[in-house]
């Protein structure tokens, strides 16, 4: 009888470690390409980078989503981005890598054992990290779209959203923020290019531990704007998604950042 009491209060209070040793967080970009490349790169770097060379990555990607969405504690629409149930298509994420299953698959944050990230008065963040729910050994953040109008038009925000994000995220975990991949349209190019020099500079205002590194280059600008090849099309040969580059060109990003990318993570666990 007390063993069986024993064994029913350490099962209530032992949280199950769902973490990968590596982890990226990011937003639909992972879903339509990205995740896969993230597991396709880390798997390279293994054998580039001794401290890398038993480690496991896994990406979950939640569509419309920036630090904002993953920082508040308040329950409303921001939050409902990533806690409510997707109306339409009953999940709101893409994860590959979770609970050992490489291949993508499609999830609603708050479901299931794994996803555990929304809970009253608590950021997704805070829920995710909490007594040890995710420890990764390596943390990327891969945001900008969704916060890009925010950032490019008013940089105090992005410096709160920094400092907020480096408050919520445990001080013993080695983070690398990333931003994500151009866009077809060169208008909507301009407004990131903005919001990443807004965000980059909110990052050394606030001296983050985190390690920077800039996916809006010129070469990756080169590469996806006006690219049919490198987003969706329809049978006549027009884009119809301008924000989500393809699997090839997460490929392609990922070759032309790959060198800045690899020196974060020295920087972050060593090499």
């Amino acid at each position: 009888m007390l063993a069986a009491f024993v064994w029913f209060i350490t099962m209530m209070f032992t949280q199950k470690n769902y973490s990968p040793e590596v982890l990226v967080i990011g937003d639909s970009q992972i879903s339509f390409g990205a995740g896969k490349v993230y597991l396709e790169l880390f798997d390279a770097l293994k054998s580039e980078i001794p401290e890398l060379s038993h480690i496991e990555a896994a990406a979950i990607g939640v569509r419309s989503t920036s630090l904002q969405n993953w920082i508040t504690r308040e329950e409303g629409k921001i939050k409902d981005v990533i806690c409510e149930i997707d109306k339409r298509w009953g999940v709101n994420a893409g994860v590959y890598g979770i609970q050992g299953n490489k291949k993508r698959k499609y999830v609603n944050i708050g479901q299931g054992e794994a996803y555990q990230f929304c809970k009253p008065n608590q950021s997704a963040f805070e829920a995710m990290f909490e007594n040890g729910y995710y420890r990764p050994q390596l943390l990327i953040l891969a945001f900008l779209g969704n916060s890009a109008d925010r950032w490019a038009t008013q940089p105090e925000k992005a410096l709160a959203d920094v400092k907020a994000t480096m408050s919520q995220i445990p001080q013993d975990i080695p983070c690398i923020f990333l931003t994500t991949s151009p866009s077809y349209l060169e208008d909507i190019n301009q407004t990131r290019w903005k919001a990443q020099a807004n965000i980059k500079q909110a990052f050394k205002e606030a001296g983050s531990r985190c390690s920077f590194v800039s996916g809006f280059t010129q070469e990756t600008i080169a590469a996806a704007q006006g690219n049919k090849d490198f987003f969706k099309t329809n049978d006549a040969g027009e884009v119809t998604d301008v924000h989500h580059p393809n699997l090839d060109a997460a490929r392609k990003f990922f070759e032309l950042r790959k060198k800045d990318l690899a020196k974060a993570v020295i920087e972050q666990v060593g090499g």
